[in-house]
């Protein structure tokens, strides 16, 4: 096979990467003090098992809040636009046959006034919503986590006594 790539020569390659001495090196087992490992307390598996447990449930709660929250914000941005439309159809319908006047010009500029500041609040709106989301969400895993540290403080002052 090697005859196929005549520039490519495996075992000069392999020479080249050789460390000088390496296969003369004591391994690991020759190392002092190698087989004198610290001795580690008894693993908790059952302990653990139930944090991880706990854990995925707080995920799980947390999605289910994100969830709800994204689903009611989804739902108020399709209200939102809703009324959006219907608002510059009855616009629309308003404007066709008028004349152009001072007047108009006005009102007008009153609706398209009063339009972005109901756009303004609406996005006011969603923000807040998205912000209680967040925290919600966000609240379920910290309260979980504050627990996991109480656990974890536990488990250490059981093994130390």
């Amino acid at each position: 096979m090697m005859d196929k790539f005549p520039f490519f020569d495996f075992n000069a390659m392999t020479d080249a990467m050789k460390v000088p001495g390496f296969d003369k090196m004591p391994g690991f087992d020759a190392m002092p003090g190698f087989d004198k490992m610290p001795e580690f307390p008894a693993f908790d598996m059952g302990a653990f098992q139930e944090a991880q447990k706990k854990n995925v449930a707080a995920f799980v709660e947390a999605n289910k809040a994100a969830y709800s929250g994204y689903a009611a914000i989804a739902k108020r941005q399709t209200e939102m636009f809703e009324a959006a439309i219907a608002q510059t159809k009855d616009r629309i319908n308003a404007l066709q046959g008028q004349s152009m006047s001072v007047e108009t010009a006005q009102a007008n500029y009153e609706t398209l006034k009063t339009t972005m500041e109901k756009a303004m609040a609406d996005l006011k709106e969603v923000t807040e919503m998205a912000s209680t989301t967040n925290s919600g969400a966000f609240e379920i895993l910290k309260a979980r986590a504050e627990e996991a540290f109480a656990e974890m403080k536990d488990a250490a002052g059981k093994l130390s006594n």
